[in-house]
Protein backbone atom coordinates (compact mmCIF):
# COMPACT_ATOMS: atom_id res chain seq x y z
CA UNK A 1 0.00 0.00 0.00
CA UNK A 2 0.61 3.62 -0.50
CA UNK A 3 3.57 3.02 -2.98
CA UNK A 4 4.40 6.66 -4.48
CA UNK A 5 5.72 7.07 -8.32
CA UNK A 6 7.30 10.19 -9.51
CA UNK A 7 5.76 9.94 -12.70
CA UNK A 8 6.02 6.11 -13.22
CA UNK A 9 4.83 3.31 -11.13
CA UNK A 10 6.38 1.49 -8.56
CA UNK A 11 8.96 -1.00 -9.77
CA UNK A 12 9.90 1.67 -12.43
CA UNK A 13 13.05 3.49 -12.50
CA UNK A 14 11.15 6.93 -12.23
CA UNK A 15 9.53 5.60 -8.63
CA UNK A 16 9.62 6.91 -5.50
CA UNK A 17 8.56 3.68 -3.81
CA UNK A 18 12.34 2.90 -2.52
CA UNK A 19 13.23 6.24 -1.07
CA UNK A 20 14.72 5.38 2.46
CA UNK A 21 16.29 7.71 4.73
CA UNK A 22 19.49 9.21 3.90
CA UNK A 23 22.25 11.45 6.42
CA UNK A 24 20.07 13.99 8.06
CA UNK A 25 23.01 16.54 8.07
CA UNK A 26 20.73 18.22 5.46
CA UNK A 27 17.74 18.22 7.48
CA UNK A 28 19.54 19.79 9.92
CA UNK A 29 21.21 22.43 8.39
CA UNK A 30 17.49 23.29 6.78
CA UNK A 31 15.80 22.99 10.07
CA UNK A 32 18.34 25.76 11.59
CA UNK A 33 17.90 28.30 8.69
CA UNK A 34 14.00 27.51 9.11
CA UNK A 35 14.21 28.88 12.73
CA UNK A 36 15.29 32.12 11.85
CA UNK A 37 11.90 33.93 10.57
CA UNK A 38 9.50 33.49 13.23
CA UNK A 39 6.56 34.07 10.70
CA UNK A 40 7.23 31.32 9.05
CA UNK A 41 5.55 27.93 9.63
CA UNK A 42 7.69 25.25 9.50
CA UNK A 43 5.91 21.73 8.53
CA UNK A 44 8.13 18.60 8.91
CA UNK A 45 8.00 15.42 6.19
CA UNK A 46 8.58 12.57 7.54
CA UNK A 47 11.46 11.16 5.07
CA UNK A 48 12.72 7.80 6.34
CA UNK A 49 10.64 6.51 3.13
CA UNK A 50 8.08 7.27 0.61
CA UNK A 51 7.37 10.12 -1.37
CA UNK A 52 8.53 12.90 1.06
CA UNK A 53 10.38 14.53 -1.63
CA UNK A 54 6.77 15.26 -3.05
CA UNK A 55 5.33 16.41 -0.06
CA UNK A 56 7.68 18.84 0.36
CA UNK A 57 7.40 19.93 -2.98
CA UNK A 58 3.98 20.53 -2.53
CA UNK A 59 4.60 22.72 0.55
CA UNK A 60 6.60 24.79 -0.96
CA UNK A 61 4.99 25.32 -3.64
CA UNK A 62 1.66 25.89 -1.55
CA UNK A 63 2.39 29.80 -0.56
CA UNK A 64 4.21 32.17 1.16
CA UNK A 65 5.26 31.69 4.82
CA UNK A 66 5.16 27.53 4.99
CA UNK A 67 8.90 26.16 5.50
CA UNK A 68 8.81 22.56 4.42
CA UNK A 69 11.80 20.14 6.57
CA UNK A 70 12.52 16.61 5.85
CA UNK A 71 12.58 14.97 8.69
CA UNK A 72 15.16 12.04 9.71
CA UNK A 73 16.10 12.33 13.52
CA UNK A 74 13.23 12.98 16.17
CA UNK A 75 15.40 16.02 17.69
CA UNK A 76 14.10 17.58 14.30
CA UNK A 77 10.49 17.74 15.71
CA UNK A 78 11.09 19.69 18.30
CA UNK A 79 11.22 22.39 15.49
CA UNK A 80 8.61 21.71 13.52
CA UNK A 81 4.79 23.16 14.29
CA UNK A 82 3.43 19.79 11.90
CA UNK A 83 4.29 17.11 10.20
CA UNK A 84 3.14 14.62 7.15
CA UNK A 85 3.34 11.41 6.97
CA UNK A 86 3.63 10.33 3.71
CA UNK A 87 2.79 7.23 1.81
CA UNK A 88 5.05 4.61 1.21
CA UNK A 89 4.94 1.05 2.72
CA UNK A 90 3.99 1.49 5.80
CA UNK A 91 5.36 -1.80 7.63
CA UNK A 92 9.14 -0.67 6.50
CA UNK A 93 8.67 3.09 7.69
CA UNK A 94 7.12 1.84 10.89
CA UNK A 95 10.19 -0.46 11.36
CA UNK A 96 12.45 2.24 10.29
CA UNK A 97 10.62 4.76 12.51
CA UNK A 98 11.92 2.43 15.58
CA UNK A 99 15.26 1.76 13.85
CA UNK A 100 16.04 5.26 14.12
CA UNK A 101 13.99 5.51 17.54
CA UNK A 102 11.75 8.10 16.20
CA UNK A 103 8.49 5.85 17.38
CA UNK A 104 8.21 7.58 20.66
CA UNK A 105 9.03 10.52 19.54
CA UNK A 106 5.99 10.94 16.60
CA UNK A 107 3.23 9.38 19.27
CA UNK A 108 4.12 12.64 21.63
CA UNK A 109 4.19 14.81 18.63
CA UNK A 110 0.29 13.65 17.43
CA UNK A 111 -0.65 13.23 21.52
CA UNK A 112 0.88 16.78 21.93
CA UNK A 113 -1.79 18.51 20.15
CA UNK A 114 0.14 19.34 16.73
CA UNK A 115 -1.18 18.80 13.26
CA UNK A 116 -0.37 15.91 11.38
CA UNK A 117 -1.59 14.47 8.15
CA UNK A 118 -0.89 11.27 6.74
CA UNK A 119 -1.30 10.08 3.37
CA UNK A 120 -2.10 6.76 2.42
CA UNK A 121 0.79 4.55 4.50
CA UNK A 122 0.58 8.01 6.44
CA UNK A 123 -2.92 7.18 7.30
CA UNK A 124 -2.35 3.48 8.16
CA UNK A 125 0.13 4.31 10.91
CA UNK A 126 -2.11 7.59 12.33
CA UNK A 127 -5.15 4.95 12.99
CA UNK A 128 -5.97 3.24 16.12
CA UNK A 129 -6.28 -0.02 14.10
CA UNK A 130 -5.08 -1.41 10.92
CA UNK A 131 -6.48 -4.48 9.60
CA UNK A 132 -5.28 -7.17 6.50
CA UNK A 133 -1.69 -6.22 7.87
CA UNK A 134 1.57 -8.43 7.27
CA UNK A 135 2.33 -11.39 9.28
CA UNK A 136 3.81 -10.49 12.38
CA UNK A 137 1.25 -7.53 12.25
CA UNK A 138 2.05 -3.64 11.96
CA UNK A 139 3.13 -0.90 14.35
CA UNK A 140 1.30 2.17 14.77
CA UNK A 141 1.78 5.77 16.32
CA UNK A 142 -2.63 5.73 16.93
CA UNK A 143 -4.55 8.65 18.17
CA UNK A 144 -7.03 8.69 15.19
CA UNK A 145 -9.92 7.05 16.57
CA UNK A 146 -10.48 5.15 12.84
CA UNK A 147 -9.71 1.34 11.94
CA UNK A 148 -8.20 0.93 8.30
CA UNK A 149 -8.30 -1.54 5.87
CA UNK A 150 -4.87 -1.91 4.33
CA UNK A 151 -4.52 -2.58 0.58
CA UNK A 152 -8.23 -2.61 0.27
CA UNK A 153 -8.53 -1.65 -2.79
CA UNK A 154 -5.89 -4.25 -4.08
CA UNK A 155 -2.76 -4.67 -5.93
CA UNK A 156 -0.28 -2.40 -7.76
CA UNK A 157 -2.14 -3.21 -11.14
CA UNK A 158 -5.53 -2.10 -9.32
CA UNK A 159 -4.32 1.29 -8.73
CA UNK A 160 -6.63 4.16 -10.26
CA UNK A 161 -7.76 7.71 -9.93
CA UNK A 162 -10.96 9.44 -9.79
CA UNK A 163 -12.57 12.60 -8.79
CA UNK A 164 -14.00 13.62 -5.92
CA UNK A 165 -16.38 16.19 -4.43
CA UNK A 166 -13.84 18.75 -2.66
CA UNK A 167 -14.76 19.04 1.30
CA UNK A 168 -15.34 22.79 2.46
CA UNK A 169 -12.08 23.00 4.27
CA UNK A 170 -10.35 22.60 0.71
CA UNK A 171 -13.11 24.60 -1.96
CA UNK A 172 -12.11 27.65 0.25
CA UNK A 173 -8.32 27.38 -1.01
CA UNK A 174 -9.89 27.67 -5.05
CA UNK A 175 -12.72 27.66 -7.25
CA UNK A 176 -12.90 24.10 -8.19
CA UNK A 177 -15.90 21.60 -6.27
CA UNK A 178 -14.16 18.54 -6.88
CA UNK A 179 -10.64 17.27 -6.57
CA UNK A 180 -8.10 14.74 -8.53
CA UNK A 181 -7.52 11.72 -6.23
CA UNK A 182 -5.16 9.39 -6.83
CA UNK A 183 -5.22 5.78 -5.01
CA UNK A 184 -1.87 3.58 -5.08
CA UNK A 185 -2.52 0.27 -3.17
CA UNK A 186 -4.61 2.48 -0.91
CA UNK A 187 -6.20 1.44 1.98
CA UNK A 188 -9.82 2.46 2.84
CA UNK A 189 -10.93 3.40 6.61
CA UNK A 190 -13.71 0.85 7.35
CA UNK A 191 -14.64 2.59 10.83
CA UNK A 192 -15.22 5.65 12.56
CA UNK A 193 -15.38 6.43 16.03
CA UNK A 194 -17.37 9.63 17.53
CA UNK A 195 -15.16 13.23 17.20
CA UNK A 196 -13.79 11.75 13.97
CA UNK A 197 -15.37 14.17 10.91
CA UNK A 198 -15.60 11.97 7.15
CA UNK A 199 -14.11 14.48 4.53
CA UNK A 200 -14.26 12.72 1.05
CA UNK A 201 -16.08 9.46 0.56
CA UNK A 202 -14.93 6.81 -2.62
CA UNK A 203 -18.02 4.72 -4.27
CA UNK A 204 -16.99 1.64 -5.18
CA UNK A 205 -17.22 0.74 -9.40
CA UNK A 206 -19.00 -2.16 -10.24
CA UNK A 207 -15.96 -3.35 -11.36
CA UNK A 208 -14.46 -3.30 -7.35
CA UNK A 209 -17.58 -4.31 -6.33
CA UNK A 210 -17.37 -7.50 -8.35
CA UNK A 211 -13.84 -8.05 -7.03
CA UNK A 212 -15.07 -7.58 -3.40
CA UNK A 213 -18.35 -8.91 -3.23
CA UNK A 214 -18.63 -8.40 0.71
CA UNK A 215 -17.52 -4.92 0.93
CA UNK A 216 -19.71 -2.03 1.51
CA UNK A 217 -20.66 0.44 -1.66
CA UNK A 218 -18.79 2.97 -0.15
CA UNK A 219 -15.93 3.58 1.85
CA UNK A 220 -14.46 6.71 4.02
CA UNK A 221 -11.14 7.90 2.47
CA UNK A 222 -10.30 11.31 3.90
CA UNK A 223 -10.96 11.84 7.74
CA UNK A 224 -10.14 14.91 10.39
CA UNK A 225 -10.27 14.84 13.70
CA UNK A 226 -9.43 17.77 15.68
CA UNK A 227 -5.66 18.43 14.83
CA UNK A 228 -5.37 14.89 12.69
CA UNK A 229 -5.33 14.78 9.19
CA UNK A 230 -5.63 11.66 7.30
CA UNK A 231 -6.35 10.98 3.36
CA UNK A 232 -6.16 7.46 1.55
CA UNK A 233 -5.45 9.20 -1.91
CA UNK A 234 -2.15 11.52 -2.39
CA UNK A 235 -2.35 15.05 -3.20
CA UNK A 236 0.97 15.22 -3.49
CA UNK A 237 0.89 13.97 -6.38
CA UNK A 238 -0.77 16.26 -8.29
CA UNK A 239 -0.78 19.82 -9.30
CA UNK A 240 -3.83 20.72 -7.02
CA UNK A 241 -2.22 22.54 -3.62
CA UNK A 242 -5.33 23.00 -1.68
CA UNK A 243 -4.84 20.50 0.47
CA UNK A 244 -1.50 21.02 1.48
CA UNK A 245 -2.55 24.96 1.46
CA UNK A 246 -5.45 23.60 4.26
CA UNK A 247 -3.13 22.09 5.93
CA UNK A 248 -0.68 25.02 6.38
CA UNK A 249 -3.12 27.10 7.24
CA UNK A 250 -4.37 24.83 9.89
CA UNK A 251 -0.92 24.38 11.22
CA UNK A 252 -0.19 28.38 11.47
CA UNK A 253 -3.63 28.66 13.28
CA UNK A 254 -3.13 26.33 15.99
CA UNK A 255 0.99 27.66 16.10
CA UNK A 256 -0.82 31.23 17.18
CA UNK A 257 -3.10 29.37 19.83
CA UNK A 258 -0.40 28.00 21.32
CA UNK A 259 1.73 30.89 21.33
CA UNK A 260 -0.97 33.06 22.49
CA UNK A 261 -1.97 30.59 25.16
CA UNK A 262 2.07 30.45 26.70
CA UNK A 263 2.03 34.20 26.35
CA UNK A 264 -1.21 34.35 28.57
CA UNK A 265 0.27 32.30 30.76
CA UNK A 266 3.43 33.92 31.30
CA UNK A 267 1.47 36.96 31.92
CA UNK A 268 -0.15 35.27 34.94
CA UNK A 269 1.54 36.28 38.07
CA UNK A 270 2.69 33.56 40.72
CA UNK A 271 1.78 34.20 44.39
CA UNK A 272 4.02 33.17 46.71
CA UNK A 273 2.79 30.94 49.66
CA UNK A 274 4.15 32.46 52.67
CA UNK A 275 6.26 29.32 53.38
CA UNK A 276 3.18 27.40 54.03
CA UNK A 277 3.49 23.96 52.91
CA UNK A 278 -0.53 23.32 51.47
CA UNK A 279 -0.81 19.99 52.63
CA UNK A 280 0.38 20.73 56.54
CA UNK A 281 -2.75 23.56 56.58
CA UNK A 282 -5.40 22.14 59.26
CA UNK A 283 -8.79 21.02 57.09
CA UNK A 284 -12.33 21.52 58.83
CA UNK A 285 -15.28 19.83 58.55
Amino acid sequence: EGCEPSGGICGSPSSTCGNTRVGASDSIGTMAMAQKDANQVVVGVLALQGSFAEHASSLKRSGEGVQAVEVRVAAQLEHCDALVIPGGESTTMARLAEREGMAKALREFAAAGKPVWGTCAGLIMLSDKAECTKQGGQALIGGLHVSVIRNFFGAQVESFETKLPAPACIRVQGDDDYFRAVFIRAPAIADVSEGVEVLAEYHLSDVQRQRKPDAPSKVAVAVRQGHLWATAFHPELTSDLRWHKAFADMAREVRAARAAAESQSASCPVHESNGYNRMELPIYE
